[in-house]
């Protein structure tokens, strides 16, 4: 249980999160693509904003193509970039220089308020985050140098702070063997036979470096006998089975806004969340723990 205690007790700077309490374990709150869908993905500003309300960001990490290592979801430039023609927007991060690359327009896509918010280098996220041990950061690798990521995880000594984020178990094992004293998020989706078939894999290599494991949920009508994809049982399953080995258990409630759903989910054991609504998640943990 030593591995779960830390992780949660390095979550969350209990000023910033005012439903916890000094009595309560912080609750660990994941923001895809930074910041959810409220707000610009991938930039500085998402990136402080979800750390004011005690939520943990996740980066999507692509190179230029002069090695810069930048925060950028996309395989091109077009759901997202304003400041580019219809031609330009056929083009990837990974094809561009740095110097062009920073200053894509990323925020306006969002709403005019967020207009002239630029792709940020992972190194300037790093900086935000040196000596603010309260700031953890996902890092989920699209195409970046784990060399290079290292180093720069070692340059600012955020290597605590990091939580290296794969759909892959044995990226999982080889990444704790070169930064060991890192987070790590083994993610799942798909139907419940195929993740009961990894899980099983899993298992078998005894969950080696995995700090904590995500499902993605389905969440259907509340009012009915069981809303959840995978099922009630399966979730509740899979959370026991993870609290005894001291694996923190998040899911994922796919495009799912209704506070309702969180709180169900809640009492099935959950113990994190990764999610597109932020602040409706949060919403939905302090309910609960007024309720206990």
């Amino acid at each position: 249980m030593i591995q779960r205690r830390w992780f949660l007790g390095a979550v969350f700077s209990l000023v910033a999160v005012s439903f916890v309490s000094a009595e309560e374990k912080p609750f660990h709150i994941q923001a895809h693509r930074g910041a959810g869908i409220a707000k610009p993905e991938n930039t500085l500003e998402a990136f402080e904003y979800t750390w004011s309300i005690g939520v943990t960001p996740e980066a999507d990490l692509r190179t230029t193509s002069d090695g810069e290592i930048v925060c950028f979801h996309d395989a091109n430039l077009a759901r997202v970039v304003s400041n580019v023609s219809d031609a330009e927007k056929k083009a990837s991060v990974e094809k561009l220089p740095a110097e062009d690359v920073l200053q894509l327009e990323v925020g306006s896509f969002r709403g005019k308020e967020f207009a002239g918010q630029k792709v940020p280098t992972l190194e300037s996220i790093f900086a935000a985050m040196k000596g603010r041990p309260e700031r953890l950061l996902y890092l989920d690798i699209k195409t970046a140098d784990q060399d290079q990521l290292v180093q720069l995880i070692d340059k600012y000594g955020v290597t605590s702070q990091v939580i290296y984020t794969t759909t892959h178990p044995e990226l999982i094992r080889e990444w704790k063997k070169r930064v060991p004293g890192s987070l790590t998020l083994l993610w799942n989706g798909g139907s419940e036979e195929s993740l009961t078939k990894k899980l099983a894999d899993v298992r078998a290599a005894d969950f080696e470096g995995i700090t904590h494991l995500q499902i993605h949920v389905r969440v259907g009508d509340l009012n009915s006998e069981d809303p959840f994809t995978p099922s009630t049982k399966f979730l509740k399953q899979v959370g026991q089975e993870l609290k005894e080995k001291g694996i923190v258990f998040q899911v994922l409630p796919w495009e799912c806004q209704d506070q309702a759903a969180y709180g169900r989910l809640l009492e099935l054991g959950v113990e994190s969340f990764a999610t597109d609504y932020p602040e409706v998640t949060v919403a939905a943990v302090k309910e609960f723990r007024g309720k206990q």
